[in-house]
């Protein structure tokens, strides 16, 4: 996995938008001897939204401690009636992922993982059924099989809680065919990412392909997107399409779709990693 050279602190604000935010934050980081790297923001709507900031900053020649940073800075976010937090690339994100039968969007994933692309750790990965167990195995990721039965959701949700609880940071849905409850949901807030097999808010629910060819779309998709108790329906983070024609079958926009949800997975999850998203009531502002 590759890691900045230099260790970098991401810091991610959300507050009102009013005069001095940037002024502000620049100059608290540059007395401490934070170097910014790179610095975005956006706001909803001049001097009467919301106004977002991702800032990068090198610590190497930081003057104070981390956590000295952080006790200080509450002054300045408190003052601006800021939502806040700081991610540090030296603290690599460790993910879990959830699997059903489908091998693309998983294979895809560990193999960016493998190559560097993505920087993470993978404790874990968790299947309602044991078919994608020898490609864990191949890539010498632990996998847990639960199956899923409907008479026993909340005790199977128990117990997936004990595998993943103080051992992931987030979560991914790389096509787990399960709906998961509110409880486990409200554990990882805006924690957990699903890949949904359509261009969202188009074909929610089950079985999108099929929905897609007998409305008989020119367009299909695929939607990332936060978790949230509405099924389908959280902060979205990255969509593509692709052009499909009447000559193609079920089988033609499965196979088609899938090029699309491996893509999009990847972005959301290396955007995600990279703190570059930021989730506002249901949207998210995406910081290239």
């Amino acid at each position: 996995m590759n890691t900045p050279l230099i260790p970098t602190a991401i810091l991610r604000i959300c507050c009102p938008d009013q005069k001095g935010i940037v002024a502000a934050v620049s100059g608290f980081v540059f007395e401490r001897g934070g170097n910014i790297i790179h610095s975005d923001q956006h706001t909803t709507d001049f001097q009467n939204g919301a106004f977002f900031m991702r800032i990068e900053f090198a610590l190497d020649a930081l003057q104070i401690s981390a956590e000295r940073f952080e006790g200080e800075f509450s002054a300045i976010a408190s003052r601006f009636q800021m939502q806040w937090n700081i991610q540090y690339t030296s603290q690599i994100k460790r993910m879990g992922i959830f699997v059903s039968k489908e091998p693309h969007c998983l294979l895809d994933l560990l193999w960016r993982w493998k190559a560097g692309e993505l920087a993470a750790a993978i404790p874990l990965i968790i299947s309602n059924h044991p078919n994608l167990k020898p490609i864990a195995d191949d890539f010498g990721i632990p996998f847990h099989c639960v199956p899923s039965d409907l008479d026993t959701k909340e005790a199977q949700e128990n117990y997936v809680l004990g595998l993943i609880k103080g051992h992931v940071d987030f979560l991914v849905l790389a096509r787990y065919m399960q709906v998961l409850s509110d409880a486990l949901v409200s554990q990882y807030p805006n924690q957990i990412i699903n890949i949904h097999h359509s261009f969202l808010p188009a074909f929610a629910g089950a079985k999108p392909y099929q929905q897609a060819y007998t409305r008989g779309v020119k367009i299909i998709g695929a939607t990332a997107h936060y978790v949230t108790a509405q099924l389908d329906e959280g902060p979205i983070i990255e969509q593509d399409v692709i052009r499909v024609t009447h000559r193609d079958g079920m089988d033609q926009l499965r196979e088609k779709g899938r090029d699309i949800e491996r893509t999009v997975l990847a972005r959301a999850i290396r955007w995600h990693l990279e703190a570059r998203v930021i989730a506002y009531e249901n949207k998210t502002i995406v910081f290239g």
